[in-house]
């Protein structure tokens, strides 16, 4: 029972930690700043559509406005007296209202999300939304949303007006007027007769705001800025329901890609997948001499996984450790089987590099004399009256794995983590090196994973389930990679198998910045797969297509692979299919 209880509690928490990425990845994708501060968990709300519509507006704040302007006026205000609470939510209503037509032009599918939190809202946040002034504000603002109907009590129409007034803000300042402006109208009428008005707070020297005692708004005393602790509090705020420097212009919704934005990635990257085991050197050499023709602009990313090299515990280093849990409980479940297909994947290939280590004579001007060939002296011209054995060298193999790792793989990490698994466990007991690594794609950055490298001690081979299936995937890149490392290795005899879906998919949506143009997928995405693998048969390398998607995408496998791919449908036959292959190449 108390195994149910412990998977039941895995599938729950893996779900909110799954969801906790999408919310966090869409704040990200709509504000295409991938610096912004993450949302606060009470932006998670009682709905998926509710928490969805949290991060668009908190995105979008951060797009076409500053946000950390908005988070320091709130700040100054506090610090003259003003009641942050009220600020923050009147800030979200005069925000939302500001955002919506301008990120509805560039994103029309929002006005569906809108309309499904403002219904749930009605159904679930009511009693919350009529508990104060500025939820009624919001309410008229929804009811407005609507049914295009402005009606309610005098002074909640009167706000609501101020808020809509905002849609016109094209700088930070316009919106910040329209938040000032409502909260001195309804909220505090003698604030701007006793403290000034917008100027006024603007004006409060940022000297002043570190000399104040911010304990109320922080939670954790310990921390060495406070006054940052505080803006980043506000800034995070700002999208859940419940420095001195001129306005700024809002932001362009197009922005073209520089130094710091590559940084910026490059930090989201290091941040979600763990650091890199290559230097910032070494990576920029492999981006040169790999990332070209069709993969101009993109980017290789080696990691040995965030549970490994972290930069910091976040909702993705728990969810990857909740998943890591998963694919172990399955191996447990099922190691019975997992473990006969290791044995009968050794006992496969270990009796074919017995039939390779047999003698194997041939024909030769030199060696071993043969007796009934001595005739032939002075009557043929042949010189070929020796036999030599051409014993061939049981250890001149190197294996590469390289598991597709996209999110279409989520649905069976469990059993891909064990294939890779039997692989490796079955290559480590005849001291065949081999490496295994998975691959995603997230924007420009295609990100290898490597589980165990080819000279790893056996223990490493656990390390496969840690496998967690994310993002998109660009193959052709993933093998190119793969095979150049490869190719480095002194064996005469290399394989590659390719575990994957047979859908290659690394499309552009939705990347205002990003370097790549060229939309990954369908049959150009199949035909640049199909070209790298080509290319690494013709350097000498076999490569092996192991099928685990659905029947109708086994049509682009055959393209890619050729007659060297095999579908498996049951784990129970994995070590027959893959052994049968290797022990081909091994015996050719």
């Amino acid at each position: 029972m108390s195994k149910i209880v412990h998977e039941l509690d895995l599938e729950l928490q893996e779900d909110t930690y799954e969801f906790e990425s999408r919310v966090k990845n869409l704040m990200w994708t709509v504000s295409e700043d991938y610096e912004a501060s993450e949302l606060g968990s009470s932006a998670l709300g009682a709905t998926k559509n509710i928490s969805m519509y949290n991060a668009i507006r908190h995105g979008a704040l951060n797009m076409f406005f500053d946000r950390d302007e908005v988070a320091l006026y709130i700040a100054k205000k506090a610090y003259l007296g003003g009641d942050e609470r009220h600020l923050i939510d009147i800030a979200q209503v005069c925000s939302e209202a500001a955002c919506y037509n301008k990120i509805t032009k560039h994103r029309p599918g929002v006005e569906d999300i809108r309309r499904d939190a403002f219904e749930d809202l009605l159904d679930y946040e009511m009693s919350a939304l009529t508990a104060n002034l500025a939820g009624r504000i919001r309410l008229t603002l929804i009811s407005y949303y609507l049914t295009g109907e402005l009606k309610g009590e005098n002074n909640l129409t009167s706000a609501a007006r101020i808020a809509l007034s905002a849609q016109d803000a094209e700088t930070t300042y316009e919106l910040l007027k329209s938040i000032d402006r409502m909260y001195n109208n309804h909220f505090d009428r003698s604030f701007e007769r006793n403290k000034g008005g917008l100027d006024r707070v603007l004006a409060v020297d940022i000297k002043d705001l570190r000399d104040y005692d911010w304990s109320d708004f922080v939670k954790d005393e310990l921390y060495a800025d406070i006054l940052e602790d505080v803006l980043k509090n506000i800034s995070a705020s700002l999208a859940s329901e419940n420095q001195d420097k001129p306005p700024q212009k809002a932001k362009k919704s197009v922005i073209y890609i520089d130094e710091k934005t590559t940084s910026k990635l490059y930090s989201y990257v290091e941040l979600n997948h763990g650091k890199s085991y290559l230097s910032k050197e070494e990576l920029s050499r492999r981006n040169r001499a790999l990332c070209t023709g069709m993969h101009a602009d993109c980017s290789l990313y080696y990691t040995e996984g965030i549970l490994n090299n972290y930069v910091q515990m976040n909702y993705r280093y728990k969810y990857v450790e909740m998943q890591t849990s998963k694919n172990k409980l399955m191996y447990y479940d099922n190691h019975r089987l997992v473990k006969s297909n290791i044995a009968h994947l050794t006992d496969i290939l270990k009796k074919a590099l017995v039939q390779r280590q047999d003698q194997d004579f041939v024909s030769s001007d030199r060696g071993i004399i043969v007796p009934n060939k001595l005739w032939r002296v002075g009557r043929c011209s042949t010189e070929k009256l020796f036999k030599m054995d051409n014993k061939r060298d049981n250890c001149d193999f190197v294996i590469d794995i390289l598991i597709d790792g996209s999110g279409s793989q989520q649905r069976r990490q469990g059993k891909v983590a064990m294939q890779g698994y039997i692989i490796s466990e079955a290559l480590s007991n005849l001291g065949i090196p081999h490496r295994v690594m998975s691959f995603c794609s997230f924007w420009d950055y295609t990100i290898l994973q490597r589980f165990r490298d080819y000279d790893d001690v056996t223990s490493r081979n656990f390390r496969m389930f840690e496998y967690v299936g994310t993002s998109n995937n660009r193959d052709g890149l993933a093998i190119r990679a793969a095979c150049y490392d490869l190719l480095q290795r002194k064996e005469d005899n290399k394989i590659l198998i390719v575990l994957s879906d047979g859908k290659p998919n690394d499309a552009n949506i939705n990347r205002p910045d990003s370097k790549v143009n060229v939309i990954y997928q369908g049959d150009d995405a199949v035909k640049d797969t199909a070209l790298e693998i080509r290319k690494a048969r013709q350097n000498g390398i076999a490569v092996l297509g192991v099928f685990a998607g659905e029947e109708e995408d086994l049509s682009a496998e055959m393209k890619m692979f050729g007659k060297d791919f095999a579908y498996i449908r049951n784990i129970k036959n994995f070590s027959n299919v893959v052994g049968r292959y290797l022990k081909k190449q091994i015996n050719d």
